[in-house]
């Protein structure tokens, strides 16, 4: 199956959409006034003009109805009251993907507001991403010689100049006001971090569409100021993901630094961002989500990317969860435990009886594996980053 991923303003129609031959509908993000508000997905064979759009209202979410009508009846989509925005620098962290990320830096030179562009090079296997960056005027290449995302993002933060670092994955494109919308969220002192939505580029393999069936990136519509009284930090997950992500450098002195134990690089996989927004919330302070702070990533192509993808993040939960109880004292790890096996065992045994059980037990079956694996390499993982 593939699907077409399209962008589209309620208010400036298309009369007709090209090069969607082949495909067997569309996720569609829809804009209001040029701000996103929702989505619509849409089966094959997709109308034309007023058709199309009729359909696309059909098929519109509640994020979009809502959105829609505060329009119509002349109210301001929800945003923080216009304020100077502070000094930013926008960090990529990279290792050995140069075709993502020249398609990144295309998109971050596009944006609306530009600030100073930092590309981390994280134990590189060749000199190729040093040559691309070197193509575009103004970007700062640094070689990070450890391996790990984690201890990527923490030369990042050393290395920026801005009060804010922007993050955004070298896989990920921007949308033109991304950093502008995402940096608005710094006027309340208490928020550390800030975080936007994402949506999928393509959805041109079944697992690609899995991924974002199950949610993806993607955190709704509504913008939210995560804290301890409304968002357990055990679930901090849902405030957003290092995908798209601003954090206060100050934060590394408040709460610490990402752990470098932890994400892609490490025997832990993933979770440095979980992890973080996690002592970000326990600390006290917030994390503001921004719908309209939005870019876009290309998902893992194929179901073994996926289903590897799937066991990292469990993984990672289950390395973050070690850590919090062995390295913290935090009794609260038993209580989410004790949920995370009172859903996730009735959910595998379920999974065998869904239409597509073999992709549902699949993917049920890799959380399973990675809950299990992730104590142990959290271990290893926190092993070799304090013996190197």
């Amino acid at each position: 199956m593939k699907l077409a991923a399209l962008d589209l303003d309620i208010d400036a129609f298309p009369e007709a959409l090209d090069q969607l031959d082949g495909y067997d509908g569309a996720v569609v993000l829809l804009r209001v006034a040029g701000v996103p508000a929702g989505q619509a997905i849409v089966r094959a064979p997709l109308p034309a003009g007023r058709e199309l759009r009729a359909a696309l209202l059909e098929h519109a979410d509640s994020a979009f109805w809502e959105a829609f009508l505060r329009h119509g009846m002349g109210l301001a989509p929800e945003a923080p009251p216009p304020h100077p925005l502070p000094d930013a620098t926008v960090a990529i962290c990279t290792r050995d993907r140069t075709d993502d990320l020249e398609c990144c830096l295309n998109g971050l030179m596009a944006m609306s507001y530009q600030a100073p562009i930092l590309v981390i090079d994280n134990a590189p296997s060749t000199e190729a991403t040093r040559h691309l960056v070197e193509r575009f005027p103004g970007v700062r290449y640094v070689r990070e010689p450890k391996p790990g995302l984690d201890n990527a993002r923490n030369t990042a933060l050393r290395e920026a100049t801005g009060e804010i670092v922007a993050f955004i994955d070298d896989d990920a494109a921007p949308d033109r006001a991304w950093l502008a919308t995402l940096l608005r969220n710094f006027q309340d002192p208490m928020v550390l971090a800030a975080t936007g939505l994402t949506m999928a580029i393509e959805l041109e393999s079944d697992a690609q569409i899995a991924f974002q069936r199950v949610g993806g990136f993607t955190r709704g519509f509504k913008r939210m100021v995560y804290h301890r009284g409304n968002c357990d930090p055990f679930l901090a997950w849902h405030a957003g993901a290092g995908v798209n992500m601003a954090l206060r450098r100050s934060a590394v002195a408040l709460i610490g630094p990402f752990d470098p134990a932890l994400d892609a690089g490490t025997r832990a996989l993933a979770g440095g961002d979980t992890d973080l927004f996690r002592r970000v919330l326990g600390a006290g302070y917030a994390i503001a989500y921004d719908p309209q702070a939005l870019n876009w990533h290309r998902h893992r192509r194929t179901m073994e990317e996926l289903e590897q993808q799937i066991f990292g993040y469990e993984c990672a939960s289950f390395a973050v969860l070690t850590k919090a109880l062995l390295y913290e004292r935090n009794p609260r790890v038993l209580v989410m435990i004790a949920k995370w096996l009172r859903n996730q065992i009735p959910q595998l045994r379920r999974s065998r009886h869904y239409p597509d059980q073999r992709l549902t037990f699949n993917v049920a079956a890799a959380q399973a594996r990675g809950a299990m694996a992730g104590p142990r390499r959290y271990f290893e993982a926190r092993r070799r980053a304090r013996h190197g």
